[in-house]
């Protein structure tokens, strides 16, 4: 599995989403409940960044119809999203977050 620095530690705000770009792809880094988590930042439902949602229960609100997806799993925990959406490994290394486009579910 590989890795790939996304962003700093230092760089992250509890449950504040920052929308990164790894090798062309969107993903939302979000520190929160003492975790970090990473999550493709595009919504299954509707083609909007996810990381201009807010984060609650460790989840992520699409702010344009409202669905949350489950950030340790991608899954959608209300309608109008059906499908879930990617999550991927992180790890951190000093203050670097390395996540890798290797889907966890």
């Amino acid at each position: 599995m590989t890795f790939v620095r996304a962003c700093g530690l230092s760089e992250l705000e509890e449950d504040t989403p920052k929308r990164v770009e790894l090798d062309g792809t969107p993903v939302s880094v979000v520190q929160t409940e003492g975790e970090v988590f990473a999550i493709h930042d595009i919504c299954s439902h509707a083609n909007v960044s996810l990381s201009e949602g807010e984060v609650e229960d460790c989840q992520i609100e699409c702010w344009l119809h409202g669905s949350a997806f489950d950030l340790r799993t991608g899954k959608p925990s209300g309608l109008p999203a059906t499908r879930p959406v990617p999550v991927y490994p992180v790890k951190i290394e000093g203050d670097d977050v390395l996540v890798s486009l290797t889907q966890e579910s």
